[in-house]
């Protein structure tokens, strides 16, 4: 994408990269019985940090939780929640 598309398309994935860059993979262990939105809660309140998602009910959950939670509003613009 970063080198195919229009010129605005390739900026976006170029930034992108360049986040991703920034960003390191940890490994968490899941127990049989927590579901994905489990470990993202649990590991959410142990860290402190923001959650970054547009899923609905996970944000719903988060949000029941007091964890802040990041989201797209209207296709274009971040939005941060229950941020204190």
């Amino acid at each position: 994408m970063a080198e195919k598309g229009s010129p605005k398309r390739r900026k976006q994935a170029s930034l992108a990269l360049k986040l991703a860059e920034k960003c390191s993979r940890i490994n968490i262990e899941k127990s049989v019985e927590e579901t994905n939105d489990d470990v993202i809660l649990r590991v959410a309140a142990e860290w402190k940090s923001p959650v970054a998602t547009n899923d609905r009910e996970l944000r719903k959950k988060l949000r029941a939780k007091n964890i802040p939670v990041i989201f797209l509003r209207n296709k274009s613009r971040l939005e941060l929640e229950g941020a204190s």
